[in-house]
C-alpha cells in the first residue's frame, strides 16, 4: 500500500479509537480531539516535542516550525538510483503538454511507447503525491502525471524522474509555520484555459496563507467541459474559499470556549 494511503488509514484508526474512548472530534478541525471529566481536562501523556512523524520531520527554531520530508526524499533518491544525477531547474518543461496513450492511438503518434510495467510508475507517483505534503511547488506537475496511472508512457516516466531531480536542489526545503502576531487570512486562486489536450478542460489551483504561513493548497482539473464560464468559476472559488476558511479561527475558539471558561 502506498505511504500516503497508509497514513490515511492510520488516521482513521486513531480517530475511531479516540472517539471510542470518549473524546469529541472538532467539527472545524478534524485533528482536534477534546475530552472533559467534570471541570477538568483529561490528562494526556506528554511524549515531548514532536520530531518525526510518518516521514515528516519537525524542526523548531526562533522563526517557527519547519516541516520537511528530507529523509523520505533521500530514500526515494536511493531507491531510484539517482544519487549521481544532476538537479534540474524546473519540475517540467515550460508549456509542456502530456497526452494519454488513447489520444496517441487516435492521432497516429507512435514514438512514445507505453510502459510495460505500470506498477513501478504508480509507486513513484504515489510517493511524489506524499511529498506534496511539504512541497507545494511540485503539486501541479504531480497532479498532471497522476492522470496517466492506468496506461503510462515513457514520456510520463521521464517527467516523473525529472520531478525527483528537481527536488535535489533543496531536499530539506519544506513548509515554515512562522511566528507572527498577524491574524490575517490570504488566499490566491487561478486557472488556465482548456489546457488539457486530452479533454480540453481547465486546471484550477489555490493556496491559502494564515499570516505568512502556508496552510492549504490544491490543484485539480475542473469537471465542466464548457470553459465560457471560466472567469465566473474563479470568482465562485474565491467566495467558497472565504466561506470555508474565513471564520476558521473564530469557530475553533467558540468551540473550545466552554472548556476554557469552566477551567478558568
Amino acid at each position: 500500500m502506498p505511504f500516503y494511503k497508509v497514513s490515511r488509514q492510520w488516521n482513521i484508526k486513531l480517530s475511531e479509537a479516540l472517539i471510542a474512548a470518549g473524546y469529541i472530534q472538532s467539527f472545524h478541525d478534524y485533528s482536534l480531539f477534546t475530552k472533559r471529566k467534570g471541570k477538568d481536562f483529561v490528562a494526556v501523556k506528554d511524549l515531548g516535542d514532536l520530531k518525526y512523524f510518518l516521514g515528516i520531520e519537525v524542526l523548531r527554531s526562533k522563526s517557527g516550525i519547519l516541516l520537511n520530508q528530507r529523509k523520505y526524499y533521500l530514500q526515494l533518491i536511493s531507491d531510484l538510483g539517482l544519487g549521481g544525477a544532476k538537479p534540474v531547474l524546473t519540475p517540467i518543461d515550460l508549456n509542456q503538454k502530456f497526452t494519454s496513450a488513447e489520444f496517441d492511438r487516435h492521432t497516429g503518434v507512435t514514438n512514445d511507447e507505453v510502459l510495460s510495467d505500470t506498477n513501478e510508475y504508480q509507486r513513484l507517483i504515489s510517493r511524489l503525491i506524499y511529498l506534496t505534503i511539504t512541497r507545494p511547488n511540485i503539486i501541479f506537475a504531480v497532479q498532471t502525471l497522476s492522470q496517466f496511472m492506468q496506461e503510462p508512457k515513457k514520456s510520463h516516466w521521464d517527467t516523473a524522474v525529472r520531478v525527483v531531480r528537481y527536488l535535489k536542489h533543496e531536499p530539506g526545503m519544506g513548509i515554515l509555520l512562522g511566528k507572527s502576531n498577524e491574524d490575517s487570512l490570504t488566499y490566491f486562486c487561478d486557472a488556465d484555459w482548456a489546457s488539457c489536450p486530452n479533454t480540453c478542460r481547465s486546471v484550477t489551483g489555490y493556496l491559502i496563507k494564515f499570516a505568512d504561513s502556508l496552510i492549504s493548497w490544491k490543484s485539480k482539473k475542473i469537471n465542466e467541459l464548457d470553459n465560457v464560464e471560466h472567469d465566473v468559476r474563479i470568482l465562485d472559488m474565491h467566495s467558497k474559499l472565504l466561506e470555508k476558511y474565513g471564520g476558521f479561527r473564530e469557530k475553533i475558539i467558540n468551540e473550545m470556549k466552554h472548556f476554557i471558561e469552566e477551567r478558568a
